[in-house]
C-alpha cells in the first residue's frame, strides 16, 4: 500500500486548485498561502521526495532543476536586489509537509540568522 498522497503531491496532480506561476515536467511552483516575504514561493517537485536528507543519488538533477528554476523564477518576479532559499528538513527544520520544496523568499531586506 502506498503512502496517501501529500498536499502538495495533490497541487502538482491538480487535483487541489492552485494558481500555478510555473509548470513543467519535473515541479510546479507557486505562491506560498502563508507568506513570510512580499514574495514567498514555492518550487515542488512532481516527484514525491519527503525531504531533502531522503533524496537519493537519482535525484541530483531534479535537485539542481528545482534550484535553478527557483534562480530563474527570482529574476522574473523582479528579485534582482536579492532573495533566499529556504529548504526545511525535519519538525526541527521547520517542515510543515513531508514533501520536498524550496521556497524562494524576496520583496524585502532578509536578515540573518534567520531563526
Amino acid at each position: 500500500m502506498s503512502a496517501p498522497k501529500t498536499l502538495f503531491q495533490k497541487i502538482a496532480d491538480k487535483e487541489i486548485p492552485a494558481k500555478l506561476i510555473h509548470e513543467d515536467g519535473l515541479c510546479v511552483a507557486f505562491h506560498d498561502i502563508d507568506p513570510q516575504a512580499p514574495t514567498h514561493v514555492l518550487v515542488v517537485p512532481r516527484k514525491p521526495v519527503p525531504r531533502l536528507a531522503e533524496a537519493s543519488p537519482e535525484d541530483q538533477a531534479l535537485l539542481g532543476h528545482l534550484l535553478l528554476t527557483a534562480g530563474r523564477l527570482a529574476r522574473e518576479l523582479g528579485l534582482a536586489r536579492g532573495f533566499r532559499i529556504v529548504i526545511n528538513n525535519g519538525s526541527d527544520g521547520g517542515e510543515s509537509v513531508p514533501h520536498l520544496h524550496v521556497h524562494l523568499l524576496g520583496g524585502r531586506s532578509l536578515r540573518w540568522p534567520p531563526g
